[in-house]
């Protein structure tokens, strides 16, 4: 077993991170007597209850199985429930391996709890099933997003009925309920499930009030918050901060993420979540000033820096998403979808524009050409820009979508970020199919 603990501490106290923090190991480490965690994609915390297991996610369909082994190297009690802390494909996909492994020993399927959302991401995963497997194929750099054992899973069966494995069969609405949460109890304890809405409007963090103890699902991840993904729906960031700031008011001793190592010390993860909630709250704060003195959207994203030494937190690096997408993020949350832009609130189709520029400039050549010689100048944004017009004009030149996968690798190679690498490796890939069609029809 690996000393998370130890392996934070030191971390998160010297400010480097001189190794890994979100590791994917699928090897079960005991974080504390009668608590474990499984590091995967994502997590899954284990708790024994003294009245079975239970289990705060349950990895993704690809990895479920090899959670369910390693916690059976550690406990064989039944898996007494399964806590969604929210219905991402990577915190719910491992369900039917749980359900399997309780059946083969003949226990008894475990209860399913997760916010009464779930079951609404479930139904939009389900009407936009293509769509999410191309924007997770792009957003991993070209690996494709296998969503294919989920789905099957979440489509109805014959007769319309509801699919169960991963159907929460106690749904959770705290909208109504005292202080906005709900408690359970599971042998002698009782766990409490908070609402709060970051990266998901469906999350719940778990608090143990007499041990002191949070699983806080996605509201940690040991990166910049995922609160500006390009691709996907509605995020919230100032929401985030709101619920990392109550759950600092608990004064947890022990905090539980999805992603990244186990924090232990009232004092350190105070100080880990007033960070975290400090750099949101500072982007929103800046982007609606900027909004109510009347900028555009195209100012706020080139003017909004969260500070260097900030990012350069072990837990708040943007490696995965980045502050200048959560910018984008507040505005379409604030201001809604129109940039600010006149000529872009009803604009020409994106090849009508190409062309003309690519008239007026002399041929999508010269695009090329000045878009390699500001490539060569690390002016990579404006190059993309032009490369893009280029291609736009001459959809089926090879020379041109060469030159744009050329340029496109290079900005890739100079992205921190994971989804801008992944969309810009998507490009490269689109440039080089056209080669690929245009030099097998010569």
């Amino acid at each position: 077993m690996a000393d998370l603990i130890g392996l934070s501490t030191q971390i998160v106290d010297s400010g480097r991170a001189d190794q890994p923090v979100n590791r994917t190991t699928g090897e079960l480490s005991e974080i504390a007597p009668g608590l474990a965690m499984v590091e995967s994609f994502s997590h899954v915390v284990t708790w024994d209850s003294g009245d079975g297991l239970v289990c705060f996610d349950t990895s993704h369909y690809n990895t479920g199985q090899q959670v369910v082994d390693s916690i059976r190297t550690w406990s064989s009690s039944p898996f007494a429930a399964l806590v969604y802390t929210h219905g991402h494909a990577d915190h719910v996909g491992g369900s039917a391996a749980f359900a399997a492994n309780s059946a083969a020993l003949g226990h008894n399927a475990p209860r399913v709890i997760g916010h009464k959302n779930v079951q609404r991401r479930f139904d939009r995963y389900r009407y936009t099933d293509s769509w999410n497997r191309l924007i997770n194929a792009r957003q991993f750099g070209g690996i494709r997003g296998d969503l294919d054992g989920i789905m099957n899973d979440l489509r109805p069966a014959a007769g319309g009925a509801r699919p169960t494995r991963f159907i929460p069969d106690e749904t959770l609405d705290t909208t109504d309920v005292v202080d906005k949460f709900a408690s359970m109890k599971f042998g002698d304890t009782t766990v409490e499930f908070h609402h709060g809405r970051g990266e998901t409007d469906d999350h719940l963090w778990s608090w143990f009030p007499e041990q002191k103890w949070v699983a806080t699902g996605d509201f940690v991840i040991w990166n910049f918050p995922n609160a500006g993904n390009p691709q996907k729906v509605q995020r919230w960031p100032l929401e985030w901060a709101h619920a990392l700031r109550a759950i600092s008011a608990k004064e947890p001793e022990l905090l539980l993420p999805a992603h990244g190592l186990p924090i232990a010390g009232k004092e350190r993860i105070a100080r880990v979540l007033d960070e975290i909630a400090g750099a949101l709250e500072y982007l929103v704060k800046n982007v609606v000033e900027m909004m109510n003195a009347g900028e555009t959207l195209d100012t706020i994203v080139h003017a909004v820096r969260v500070p260097e030494a900030t990012l350069g937190k072990p837990y708040l690096r943007p490696l995965y998403d980045e502050p200048e997408f959560v910018v984008r993020n507040i505005w379409r949350q604030f201001g809604g979808w129109w940039d600010g832009a006149p000529s872009r609130l009803k604009p020409a189709p994106d090849a009508h524009l190409a062309h003309e520029i690519a008239t007026l400039a002399g041929g999508a050549e010269v695009l090329i050409s000045r878009a390699k010689d500001l490539a060569d100048a690390g002016e990579l944004r404006l190059a993309c820009h032009l490369v893009d017009f280029a291609g736009w004009a001459a959809p089926d030149d090879p020379d041109i979508h060469t030159a744009r996968a050329e340029i496109y690798e290079m900005r890739r190679q100079q992205e921190a970020s994971l989804m801008s690498k992944g969309i810009f490796k998507s490009a490269v890939r689109e440039s080089e199919s056209v080669v690929k069609a245009a030099l097998g029809e010569r």
